[in-house]
């Protein structure tokens, strides 16, 4: 545009609304097209539901935990009211099973993981480390927990899953 003889013009380096509502469209629009491109190996399925029902229970037993006070336990036979074999793990480490803090790590592992179970499907470069790190986490929530991880981690570590973490 001329004002006066004089010619305006937009600076590159301080864009205006429209220029940046472009830029960010075409940035969506090509994540968009690469996340149509990219298809998940059936492993990284195996993987996602194995987590989703581990970070998942963690997250509900936690969270119900906190709120009625006790976590979900038998209610008859010889195992009646009593945690699983995780809670000698955390007792030998000098946490309370059923303290306050116990139920937060609960909650705050598996909320964590089903957040990264969103990143993971959405192919975000750094969840495949993440999953690695929550399955690890795991670990000591025996013993449904520690072989759900286990495979989880086997699987997070064989070549077609592997290549996606890069």
């Amino acid at each position: 545009m001329t004002r006066r003889g004089v010619v305006e013009r937009e600076s590159p380096l301080a864009p205006n609304a429209k220029t940046r509502g472009r830029r960010n469209a075409t940035w969506a629009g090509k994540r968009l097209r690469k996340m149509e491109h990219r298809k998940m190996h059936w492993l990284a399925w195996v993987v996602l539901a194995l987590a989703f029902i581990e970070g998942g229970w963690l997250s509900f037993d936690g969270g119900r935990a906190l709120i009625v006070g006790d976590y979900v336990t038998p209610t008859s036979g010889p195992a009646a009211g009593q945690l699983g074999p995780w809670s000698k793990i955390v007792s030998a480490v000098g946490i309370d099973p059923r303290s306050t803090l116990m139920k937060s790590i609960h909650l705050a592992l598996g909320v964590t993981w089903l957040g990264v179970i969103v990143c993971y499907a959405l192919g975000l470069p750094w969840s495949w480390t993440a999953m690695l790190v929550c399955a690890v986490l795991g670990l000591w929530y025996l013993p449904l927990g520690t072989i759900l991880s286990i495979i989880q981690i086997v699987l997070l570590l064989l070549p077609p899953l592997r290549a996606s973490a890069h």
